[in-house]
């Protein structure tokens, strides 16, 4: 697909706007055309790029309907439900030559950029390991009213599919892939409540991932994640090196909100001071209102895409990558043998 001038509009259609957790938000939002069905929207001349922002087990079916229509799409992580689906999708994508891109934007955070750059610039001099734990707040002794699906392995929205690879898209962004590794996958709450009803339902997802292995480069690294919240740590991720620390902690392990702080030293440094994130890495102006910290980081990841339609630039993920993402989780579920 040819480059767009930076000034060329995008046109965006939405699968699964809502105003309240349902459909019908064309009104509440002012959005100019809306429809009753994903065939009607990716019909339209005016959409150029689809968005699938749905629940995991409808991202195949929408997906394939905008790339049988000729129109870009960008999905929400994770691209499918499991492996075979991602494949699926990227390989009609590539078949008809068509740009796409995947929702995984912690590697669009200003932080996580900023890291990536200070350890390529040798801050922390050879990385030796690399240590992460984190909370997934949801997964653990409650679940809020409509994430019942969550709970269900067969739908492929877990927190190894979401919090966990997420953040490990992050980890490997910034250090390298996983050469070797080794998992335990458990499901230590088998029953869980439903905070309004009191009602207990069964979860079969894993409740506690631990993956440890090695990465390009030789450092060794190990990642904890558990669900719920914990009264200690929710998110911690420090990178030891031969020069230097980093540490980047916030209040859990969804690391594609972006809503972590960074800590660093090196070399005669006695203790980590923090590291404010230079003005450069942020290229959009802060978003004012309740709730909107977690929106920033998407809207980072959509500047990156404009930018990449505009400079013909592949900064965001695509589906490729997307399988590439899927395989080393398929990789971590058949190493735990779950």
């Amino acid at each position: 697909m040819p480059s767009r001038t930076p000034s060329a509009p995008i046109g965006v259609g939405i699968i699964g706007l809502s105003a309240s957790r349902g459909w019908a938000a064309g009104e509440k939002y002012g959005i100019p055309l809306a429809f009753g069905s994903a065939g009607e929207l990716v019909r339209r001349d005016e959409v150029d790029l689809v968005v699938v922002n749905v629940k995991v087990p409808h991202h195949r079916e929408l997906a394939l309907t905008a790339l049988e229509a000729g129109k870009m799409v960008l999905s929400e992580w994770p691209l499918g439900n499991g492996l075979a689906e991602a494949e699926e999708l990227a390989a009609v994508a590539e078949a008809k030559g068509i740009r796409t891109f995947v929702g995984l934007q912690a590697r669009s955070a200003p932080q996580i950029r900023y890291v990536r750059d200070l350890i390529a610039e040798g801050y922390v001099g050879e990385v030796l390991s690399t240590s992460v734990i984190a909370s997934g707040r949801g997964w653990g002794a409650e679940f809020e009213p409509g994430g019942a699906y969550l709970l269900d392995r067969t739908n492929g929205a877990s927190l190894l599919t979401i919090p966990f690879g997420h953040t490990i898209d992050a980890v490997t962004m910034v250090l390298g892939e996983f050469t070797d590794l080794d998992a335990t996958l458990a499901t230590r709450r088998p029953k869980v409540r439903n905070q309004v009803t009191g009602e207990q339902a069964r979860m079969d997802v894993p409740d506690q991932i631990a993956v440890n292995g090695v990465l390009e480069g030789g450092a060794v690294a190990s990642v904890h994640f558990r669900g719920g919240l914990s009264r200690a740590t929710n998110f911690h991720w420090e990178i030891n090196g031969t020069e230097g620390d980093l540490l980047l902690t916030g209040d859990s392990g969804h690391l594609q909100f972006g809503q972590v702080t960074v800590h660093g030293a090196r070399g005669e440094d006695a203790a980590l001071a923090e590291l404010p994130v230079p003005a450069a890495y942020s290229t959009l102006p802060a978003l004012a209102g309740r709730g909107t910290e977690m929106a920033y980081t998407v809207a980072h990841a959509y500047e990156q895409i404009r930018a990449d339609l505009a400079d013909g630039t592949h900064h965001v993920p695509d589906f490729a990558h997307a399988v590439r993402r899927h395989r080393l989780l398929d990789r971590i579920e058949r190493a735990a043998g779950f």
